[in-house]
């Protein structure tokens, strides 16, 4: 009996363990997103962003964003990130922008504070924050500049054609 009681305190404690591991995590991690369900979007385009004001970390910031869609007239999502000299976060800062804030991004040293900012566009694309320059990125889907191009194979072919329409019509 007495070995039983010690099997099952250690099955508890190795349990305990494991779900203390995984409540003291302060990683948000891809597997946290799976709660967040796509549903019928407000307008057509419509996505979501992680979105707070100066949360003290990113798991703070993603854990307590609320979840709504951005404004039509924005396209992406913008995070700023601020660290201190051990390179820890100090502040979190996200949102849904427009363009015209996402010409900055990158990082900038700071007399003791370095802050990276970083913009995304897609549904919850700002997950993670940007920790170096490598991060704080403007990374798109679809080209910024929308001018259809026609390609050269494409150029050749029509100039082959008319090339020949012209010499068979005179």
């Amino acid at each position: 009996m007495e070995v039983c009681l010690k099997l099952t305190g250690l099955l508890l404690g190795m349990l305990l363990s494991d779900w203390l591991t995984a409540v003291l995590s302060r990683d948000f991690t891809l597997a946290d997103i799976i709660q967040l369900h796509l549903s019928a979007t407000p307008h057509p385009g419509g996505f979501k962003c992680f979105t707070c004001e100066d949360a003290e970390d990113n798991y703070s910031c993603n854990r307590w964003a609320p979840d709504k869609y951005c404004p039509e007239d924005s396209r992406f999502c913008y995070t700023r990130h601020w660290m201190n000299a051990d390179g820890e976060s100090v502040s979190v800062t996200k949102r849904c922008v427009s363009l015209d804030e996402c010409v900055s991004t990158g990082c900038v040293q700071h007399e003791v504070h370095m802050v990276c900012t970083s913009c995304c566009e897609g549904n919850i694309c700002n997950l993670p924050v940007p920790w170096n320059k490598t991060a704080a990125i403007f990374s798109t889907n679809s080209p910024l500049n929308r001018v259809i191009r026609a390609s050269p194979g494409k150029i050749t072919s029509l100039s082959i054609i008319l090339f020949f329409m012209l010499n068979y019509f005179n």
